[in-house]
């Protein structure tokens, strides 16, 4: 197995999240990193909600490079930031922050750009879709404002809370047309005739959570993405699709995208993405 160096002095990234002890990006960026021989180390730092704004300033301290944010702070680092790019402002959400050499620390969103890469490897064409999406949180916003760039016909938003979707729907500056809102009990009417179901609620990060889309929904034809991934036999809302013969990805695809760009962010050079494909699968 790959291991990354530590001799000499050593830069640091990590991931910020609560929890973080499932997440593969440990993995996959420290087999890059030792490919490449680099000699940064990427570690994982399950911070408390509560604790969110101490750990940011005190990441700086430590001299860490950058980091990623995953649930539940993709949204809470926005305000802690001093500058956000354009769609880590737009989307309201924060996945990967650089602490450049001024002390500033800038927010970015490479989820969308993960999405949509993830989506070109599938074979999915987006162009001319409708898509719905279950959620309206930090991943959901920033694969939605990838997806109105990419030229789909509709863009549905089902949530638990209506009221957050709404406000999703009026950041993205789309107050009608192309984006609907809808509650996610009223999922089944969201999603006739739409063409590509993504999934970017909590659903699936744990054995036995329900599924965020109803069976009857997997019928002929739809595309599923689902952004949560689980080591191994997938979610159960990946396998379900699957097992009907439905074009089904999972999110590892995502997370391998946006950390091949997060990856180029922090350390300037091109990221081995075979290495951190097969870190993600086991292969080390």
């Amino acid at each position: 197995m790959l291991v990354p160096r530590i001799d000499g002095e050593t830069t640091l990234v990590g991931l910020v999240g609560h929890p973080v002890s499932h997440s593969l990006s440990p993995r996959m960026h420290n087999a890059s990193f030792a490919a490449l021989g680099l000699n940064y180390v990427y570690v994982p730092l399950d911070v408390r909600p509560e604790e969110l704004e101490a750990a940011v300033r005190g990441l700086g301290a430590l001299g860490f490079r950058g980091f990623n944010v995953t649930m539940p702070h993709k949204e809470g680092v926005c305000a802690l930031v001093d500058r956000l790019d354009e769609a880590a402002r737009v989307s309201g959400a924060v996945n990967t922050v650089v602490l450049e050499e001024d002390g500033v620390l800038l927010g970015m969103n490479t989820d969308g750009s993960g999405f949509l890469l993830a989506c070109r490897e599938s074979g999915i064409d987006l162009a001319g879709k409708v898509v719905l999406v279950a959620g309206a949180g930090g991943a959901a916003a920033a694969m939605a404002v990838a997806l109105l760039q990419e030229g789909i016909a509709g863009l549905r938003i089902a949530n638990r809370s209506p009221e957050r979707a709404e406000r999703l729907r009026e950041r993205l500056g789309e107050s009608g047309g192309r984006v609907e809102v809808f509650p996610l009990s009223r999922v089944e009417e969201a999603a006739e005739g739409a063409h590509i179901l993504v999934n970017a609620t909590y659903l699936g990060m744990h054995e036995g959570d329900p599924l965020p889309f109803p069976e009857g929904l997997l019928r002929e034809g739809v595309v599923v993405f689902d952004a949560v991934y689980r080591p191994g036999r997938g979610t159960a809302l990946v396998r379900a699709a699957r097992e009907r013969g439905l074009v089904a990805v999972s999110g590892e695809l995502m997370l391998l995208y946006q950390g091949v760009e997060a990856q180029r962010i922090w350390t300037g050079v091109e990221p081995d993405v075979g290495v951190m494909r097969r870190a993600l699968s086991g292969g080390g």
